[in-house]
């Protein structure tokens, strides 16, 4: 079944970027690698940019004293080590641009205990395009959340990714698709036009 195209609204659309990060986008990830998810992010990044249309920059930083220790069944994907060094730095390809909207948050989702809500309703933003590193984790979270304040989601399926290709594909096809519409970059670009 082909997905049917779509068409953008400038005014009303922000592209959302999730933990593309120097600790992060280091990893090994699945189905795409961490170089594809970083380019394809990086061209929209630019063409948002371009099209005078708001990009916001979500980085988790935490240290031993805020960060989450739940008891789990499985380890944490830092291993329980609080990161040090240029880990939580937003990767250079990404470009940073003085109109981009940082969000630093303390856990996966982008929206509990930041300004990210806050942020796109003052901009009149209803949809959000989302894309980053993990699609199971931090891209996951924060689309359940969007869905749940009422936004409109596209996911950039090419510019996301996860630690294993089962991940990614069990979010992608079990979740978002149920929250929004899944697309390639490309074609989030030709909507953009």
């Amino acid at each position: 079944m082909m997905a049917e195209s779509i068409n953008i609204d400038k005014k009303k659309t922000a592209l959302v970027i999730i933990d593309l990060q120097k600790g992060i986008a280091a990893r090994d990830t699945f189905p795409h690698d961490s170089k594809t998810v970083i380019a394809n992010s990086a061209r929209l990044a630019e063409a948002f940019r371009r099209n005078g249309m708001p990009v916001f920059l979500v980085h988790v930083v935490s240290s031993e004293a805020d960060r989450l220790n739940p008891v789990a069944d499985d380890q944490p994907l830092s291993g329980g080590r609080i990161p040090s060094g240029d880990w939580s730095e937003f990767i250079p390809e990404l470009k940073k641009a003085e109109t981009d909207i940082i969000i630093t948050k303390k856990q996966w989702g982008a929206f509990y205990g930041t300004e990210l809500e806050l942020q796109l309703r003052r901009r009149k933003i209803d949809t959000l395009v989302l894309c980053g590193i993990a699609t199971n984790y931090g891209v996951e979270s924060t689309a359940r959340f969007a869905f749940e304040y009422g936004f409109q989601q596209i996911f950039a399926e090419d510019a996301m990714s996860s630690m294993t290709k089962e991940m990614h594909e069990a979010s992608v096809n079990y979740s978002l698709k149920r929250m929004g519409r899944v697309r390639k970059t490309d074609e989030i670009l030709a909507g953009l036009s």
